[in-house]
Order: C-alpha cells, then sequence, then structure tokens
C-alpha cells in the first residue's frame, strides 16, 4: 500500500524530517506511483525488510537490539533507501515501496500505548552509508526520537566491554516473536524457548547500555565528528 500525499505530509511533519529528506520521499512516492501495478508484495522482487515492518507494526511492545545497522524504526528515508538497496536484486521499484513504507510505520512510534526500547552498540553510529551529510540528518532523527516519552533509546559505548558477543542484531515484537534481519529476508521465530532466550539476551545488553543524558551526549560527540568529516571532505 502506498501512502497519499496527505498522509505523507502528515507523517514528514510529525517525524520532522527536514527539506532534504521530504523532498526524496516525495520523489520516491511518485517513483512507486508511476511504477507499473503487481500483485506481488513479497518474494524476489522484495527487499529485505517487509516481513519486520509487519511485524513490529502489530507490536505494543518492540525490543530492538543492533549492531551494525540501525533499526528500522529509527532510519531516515536516504538510510533505508541504501539498507535496501543493499538486497540483492533489489530493484528501484521495490526499493522505492519499501522505503515509503518504512517511513509510514515509523509514525507508530508516536502511538499512545505504545513502547519501543532501542539498543545500539556505537559501532551503529560510526557505521555509515552514503555521505557526512545523510548521517548528520540521521543523527537528527535519533535525537528527535530520543526524546518522545514512548522511546527508550540506548547506546552501549566503546569503553564498555558487550555482556554477550554479538553475533546480530534482532527484534523482539511483545513477548510472541523474533525478527532477524538478513541480507536475504527475515528470520521470525515463535517457539517460546528462542523468544525467552532472546529476552533475557536483550535484558543483558540494556543493562550494559547508557540512556537519557549520556547517550544523547555521546550522539553529539559522535555528530560532531561527522561534522568535521564533511568539512574535511568539502574542502
Amino acid at each position: 500500500m502506498v501512502p497519499s500525499l496527505d498522509v505523507l505530509r502528515r507523517l514528514t511533519l510529525a517525524l520532522d524530517l527536514d527539506e532534504p529528506t521530504t523532498h526524496e520521499v516525495r520523489d520516491l512516492l511518485a517513483a512507486v506511483e508511476a511504477a507499473p501495478d503487481t500483485d506481488e508484495t513479497t518474494g524476489d522482487d522484495a527487499p529485505a525488510g517487509a516481513t519486520l515492518d509487519d511485524a513490529v507494526r502489530s507490536a505494543r511492545l518492540v525490543r530492538s537490539f543492533q549492531c551494525v545497522v540501525l533499526p528500522p524504526m529509527l532510519q531516515s528515508a536516504e538510510y533505508a533507501r541504501h539498507v535496501f538497496d543493499s538486497a540483492p536484486n533489489a530493484t528501484p521499484e521495490a526499493v522505492g515501496r519499501a522505503v515509503a513504507a518504512r517511513v509510514e510505520r515509523q509514525s507508530l512510534l508516536y502511538e499512545p500505548g505504545r513502547e519501543s526500547v532501542f539498543v545500539l552498540t556505537e559501532a551503529v553510529l560510526r557505521t555509515w552509508p552514503g555521505n557526512p551529510s545523510l548521517m548528520l540528518a540521521q543523527f537528527d532523527r535519533l535525537l528527535a526520537v530520543e526524546s518522545l516519552s514512548t522511546v527508550r533509546l540506548g547506546v552501549i559505548p566503546w569503553r564498555r566491554a558487550v555482556p554477550v558477543m554479538p553475533r546480530h542484531g534482532f527484534t523482539l515484537c511483545d513477548r510472541r516473536a523474533v525478527v532477524v534481519e538478513t541480507f536475504r529476508g527475515e528470520r521470525v521465530l515463535d517457539d517460546s524457548a528462542e523468544v525467552a532466550a532472546y529476552e533475557e539476551t536483550f535484558a543483558r545488553f540494556e543493562e550494559a547500555a547508557i540512556f537519557g543524558i549520556e547517550a544523547r551526549e555521546l550522539l553529539l560527540r559522535v555528530m560532531q565528528e561527522f561534522r568535521e568529516v564533511e568539512d574535511f571532505t568539502t574542502r
């Protein structure tokens, strides 16, 4: 389903997207609307991410740990485009649809009655696609989301040892399923024992993370480093 222009306008206001990102999303929407109709929304034509987005949409409690890539609900439109572009056999039309759908679903962060907890390693903040300008816009997004009452955003800084060696990122949707995102798709695990094991692992990562003012200070420090990189590359 492609969002209408009115929905897109309200989303850009709610997400406080900057002007370049807003124009980019509008262009992507136009490209999607101009693409040939198809009944296929999954399979080879759909980049990784659709299953995860749907699972998040149906959950009231979302807990996500990531060690390389930002959680889908925190990604800017341009960052998400790079994520979907990296999927095997990704097409411009499929990527456009996926980005538009992901941005639309991010409005769930603002809904009362939902709770989202994100834990990242500092490596996530320093693993970047595109250019420094993209990451500066992405950090603006992170700082805005971190201030929401429905969101807790934590970072495990370099100076702290991780309690468990992270093998991959994962997202817990309520207490009923875990979604693991890969290059080729997603694995959905709903076995109660597996879900419980991931919950225990998430709790250990959460305990190691910094939140609140400490997390914001770290975000601002890394953001400043990207400003310095941008200044250096534009000389």
